[in-house]
Order: C-alpha cells, then sequence, then structure tokens
C-alpha cells in the first residue's frame, strides 16, 4: 500500500557532470540547490544579481551581462542612507556611491565572462507578480523598501515570459550551441495575495515553463515545486513559517534532483567527495598526534588522486586547510 503521491521524474533526459559549466538564477531556493553543487565542487556561478524572484528581473540581468553593461551612478538610487540598483539584491548596497558601483561592475564582469562559457544555465523562478519603477516603467528586481506608492505591481501573461525568454535563449544558444537550459518552479509560497494568489502566480510560471520546454529543444524542466506540492504535501515538510521548505525537504529535492541529473559515475565523484569534506570536518582530541597527522596525509593524497583524474575540480581551499592542519 503506497501512502503517498509519487512524483514521475525525468530521469535520462539530460546528464550534468563535474565538467559542466552552470549558472543559476533566482529564488533563495536557487541559492539551496547551488550551494549543494558547490560542496559537490560542481563548477557553479549562483545569482550574479543576488535573489531574484521574477522572470523578467532574471532575463534583464542576463541581457545585461551579455550586452556588458557597467552600472554608473545614475543607474542607483539613494535610499534610507544608503544606495541601491533596484536591479540588485541589498547585499550590493553601500553607503557610498562608488562602493556600491564596485561591487556590481566587478560581479557583473566576472559573470559576463562565465556565461560565455556556460553550459548549463538553471532558472528558479520564484512569482510572476513583478514591481514596475514608476519613473521609467521598467521591472525591478529588488524594491529595497522603497514606499509602494513608487511602483506598479502585476502579474505576468504566460505568452510574456515565454516570448521574453525564447528570445534572449535563441540569442544565447546561437552564440552557444552547446548551452542546455533547466526550468524550476520555487515551491516557495508567497502568501501576500493569499493562496489563491499563490497558486495563480505559480501557474503562470507553470505555463510559461511548459511552453518554452515544448517550442526550444534544449530546455528541459525539473519538477521541484510538484515534489513538495504532492509528493511532500505535509507540515512537517516546512518551515517554521509553512511556507519555506524545512532542511529535510532540501535535502530531499536535492536528491531527487541528483537521481535526475547525475550519472552513477558523477554520483561516484561526490561520494569521494563527500568523505574528504567529513575527514576534514573531524575534530580529534589530539591534533598533533602521529595518527590524525597520517589520517591528514591520507587525506591529500585522495584530493590530489581526485585531481589528477578530474584537473577542473576546485580543491584549493581544501589542500590549504590540509596543509595549515599539518603545520601544527
Amino acid at each position: 500500500m503506497e501512502f503517498r503521491t509519487k512524483v514521475d521524474l525525468p530521469v535520462g533526459q539530460w546528464e550534468i557532470s563535474h565538467a559542466s559549466r552552470l549558472m543559476l538564477w533566482g529564488s533563495c531556493f536557487t541559492e539551496h540547490i547551488g550551494n549543494r553543487l558547490s560542496d559537490y565542487k560542481f563548477r557553479c556561478d549562483v545569482n550574479p544579481y543576488g535573489i531574484l524572484y521574477n522572470p523578467l528581473s532574471i532575463a534583464r540581468a542576463l541581457t545585461e551581462l551579455e550586452a556588458g553593461k557597467v552600472y554608473v551612478q545614475d543607474d542607483l538610487i539613494f535610499h534610507n542612507d544608503e544606495w541601491h540598483s533596484l536591479m540588485h539584491h541589498g547585499s550590493f548596497s553601500s553607503v557610498m556611491p562608488e562602493t556600491c558601483l564596485r561591487q556590481i561592475n566587478e560581479r557583473n564582469e566576472e559573470a559576463r565572462k562565465y556565461l560565455a562559457e556556460t553550459d548549463w544555465l538553471l532558472f528558479t523562478w520564484g512569482t510572476a507578480r513583478v514591481y514596475e519603477w514608476n519613473e521609467d516603467g521598467q521591472v525591478v528586481g529588488n524594491c529595497h523598501k522603497l514606499p509602494e506608492k513608487s511602483f506598479t505591481r502585476r502579474l505576468l501573461d504566460p505568452e510574456e515570459i515565454t516570448v521574453c525568454y525564447e528570445n534572449l535563449l535563441e540569442k544565447l544558444h546561437t552564440q552557444n550551441p552547446s548551452l542546455q537550459v533547466l526550468f524550476t518552479v520555487s515551491p516557495i509560497r508567497h502568501a501576500r495575495d493569499g493562496m489563491h494568489g499563490n497558486q495563480l502566480s505559480k501557474a503562470v510560471l507553470l505555463l510559461a515553463a511548459d511552453r518554452l520546454c515544448r517550442r526550444l529543444p534544449y530546455c528541459h524542466y525539473f519538477p521541484a515545486y510538484e515534489i513538495l506540492m504532492d509528493e511532500l504535501r505535509d507540515y512537517r515538510f516546512y518551515a517554521d513559517d509553512m511556507l519555506h521548505p524545512s532542511s529535510l525537504a532540501v535535502d530531499y529535492v536535492w536528491e531527487c534532483f541528483s537521481e535526475v541529473s547525475f550519472s552513477p559515475s558523477t554520483r561516484q565523484i561526490m561520494k569521494m567527495w563527500e568523505d574528504i569534506r567529513r575527514g576534514l570536518a573531524h575534530r580529534p582530541f589530539h591534533a598533533e598526534g602521529e595518527a590524525y597527522q597520517r589520517f591528514l596525509r591520507q587525506i591529500l593524497l585522495k584530493i590530489e588522486q581526485l585531481k589528477e583524474k578530474f584537473p577542473y575540480l576546485d580543491t584549493l581551499n581544501e589542500e590549504q586547510i590540509c596543509q595549515r592542519l599539518l603545520k601544527k
């Protein structure tokens, strides 16, 4: 007897390896998956503009990167004693405009170079409701607690999103024919408009993603939203606010994503790296003892063996930790 509705996973439809270059955009759920990928030594750039929730802001950010936009002071606004970009997360804001611009432009240049070599774009859309800045009508990525009267709020249409992304992705794919795209819809519920309003917003995102996957053969869909809504439809899988997924739910979605995206050989590399991570996290009673020093040398040897087989793995930080502990 089965006591849950199992979501069918799109196994075998795509493959991501450690050799892939990934760029992730979207909601805080993107950060969860991006951090897991980084922890397992996948090469990825996560949210160059910071967390963005709606599809049009993400598309605009990508367009700016591709065009090589350089931000100037006229692109910033001053509010609550800080300078902000309406397209960027508050982590870029600063009391000095020069600092804000330096942080934005340095990050943009880094991401622009990475985008040119990206194999996978992963989008996690959070909401189809957008805020348009009344001064120019542009959809913003972050309101920075400005007065609500400064914006016009509206619900996007599925075809509006589809056309925007179809044009953008076709351009990027022409420049980089090996580019693959993966869409997900964030399972985090946006309760401001009520549960019905949240469902309308998610429905718009789901329709747009489905249309893009039907029209563009290099676009794919991973059912993160459906896993939370159907397979884990119990409040024990939510955080205290009853809106965000719990750490256990994120773990499960990650397991599903791994099953779909990674080959057995890639999962074996991940297992080897997990053993190394756990070894480095171990804190012995006698750090200077010969047994622990021998243990560290074995970890260092494992890292070197992995690097020899997979030279694109970035293990510098872990090597430095090992060397530092060996010096004690």
